[in-house]
């Protein structure tokens, strides 16, 4: 009877050891939201008026990408996100490393990344690919450099247009060099979705749900002053938080009920929101865009029910998946160039649901 207790107390206490590790799960740490603008096609490049980088696509180049993590990990993978392309994305090479400075890679940190056990991948029209995990000590809000060469001509890009980060653009496949000297520059993110680490079982995601305010117009690039990255710092610093990841899912221009800049709020939820590893609160902060351009324009008019219904929805959504939802009140925004009383009076009303109805 001895024996078999004492057996029993090493098995409870094997099982207890391993418990953590087992219970690891995957949550993003970075983020960005894919944009689509239902906009006419922009004219032909011209000698005076170019396109800008990346407008067109790629073709035999490489692009290092600098992405801020929120919370740390030991093992990583990068989200490639063909999600508004009209053709196959062949990517010939990815790389993931810590960055140093500028283009520059930290030595010793560069993991080649592979899909499937092979170093590169096709991403259907509309798809999500996950790379093969890698190990890399990552630390809490650190930049990380994700390189990805395109072999042939990718056609225009699925995007995210204020990256607020200096992205690298060079020719061939240079995605293990420590830095591209004298690379082409630009300010978005091709293709490259998210960036998930393994963290514990109590680690968990809010995702920043808006538009500019929360995707950071006008915030210095290279600087990490948009609202969710102050708010990740913030986090991070505390002991208490320090598990508590951050994802920017801003897009410039958004709206909750129509696409313009972006497809619309209620249309990009499930990816966005719903689909993020480890997603436990939802930050809501979009409808003045709505407000707005319904003010100077008759068609696009929105009251303040409808608005609200469009958050009720959201807060459904959020809800059936076991995600709370935190209402964001709608800043002031007199002075924009589409500030009207009849919207102001919309925005106030939309507030007081807000801060009131316990949704």
């Amino acid at each position: 009877m001895k024996l078999r207790l004492a057996s029993l107390l090493v098995l409870a206490f094997t099982c207890i050891q391993a418990q953590p590790r087992a219970q690891e799960h995957w949550v993003a740490t970075w983020t960005t939201a894919e944009q689509l603008a239902r906009l006419p096609a922009p004219p032909p490049p011209t000698a005076a008026a170019p396109a800008p980088v990346g407008a067109r696509g790629f073709n035999h180049q490489t692009v290092r990408m600098i992405a801020r993590t929120s919370i740390g990990g030991r093992r990583l993978r990068v989200v490639l996100s063909n999600a508004f392309g009209s053709e196959p994305l062949a990517v010939g090479a990815a790389h993931i490393a810590i960055r140093a400075k500028e283009s520059e890679i930290v030595g010793g940190s560069d993991r080649a990344l592979s899909f499937n056990g092979k170093p590169g991948c096709t991403v259907g029209p509309g798809m999500v690919i996950l790379s093969d995990p890698v190990d890399l000590n990552v630390a809490p809000v650190a930049d990380l450099a994700v390189s990805l060469y395109f072999p042939g001509e990718t056609g225009p890009p699925t995007s995210h247009g204020t990256g607020l980060h200096t992205t690298y653009v060079k020719d061939g496949d240079v995605t293990g060099q420590a830095a591209l000297a004298d690379a082409v520059t630009t300010q978005s993110y091709y293709w490259l979705a998210g960036i998930d680490v393994v963290a514990p079982a109590a680690a968990s995601l809010i995702v920043a749900f808006g538009d500019s305010i929360t995707d950071g117009a006008r915030s210095t690039p290279d600087t990490n002053h948009s609202w969710p990255a102050l708010l990740a710092a913030r986090l991070a610093a505390q002991k208490a938080t320090a598990n508590i990841a951050v994802g920017n899912m801003g897009i410039g221009g958004n709206r909750v009920l129509r696409d313009v800049t972006g497809v619309s709020a209620l249309a990009r939820f499930d990816r966005d929101v719903l689909s993020q590893p480890g997603v436990k609160w939802v930050m809501v902060l979009e409808g003045i865009n709505d407000i707005g351009h319904g003010a100077i324009a008759p068609a696009e008019v929105v009251t303040a029910d409808e608005l609200i219904a469009g958050h009720k929805q959201l807060i459904e959504r959020a809800h059936t998946h076991g995600i709370k939802a935190i209402g964001c009140t709608l800043t002031p925004f007199e002075g924009a160039n589409y500030s009207r009383e009849n919207g102001e009076a919309v925005r106030e009303a939309v507030n007081t649901w807000i801060r009131t109805s316990g949704a």
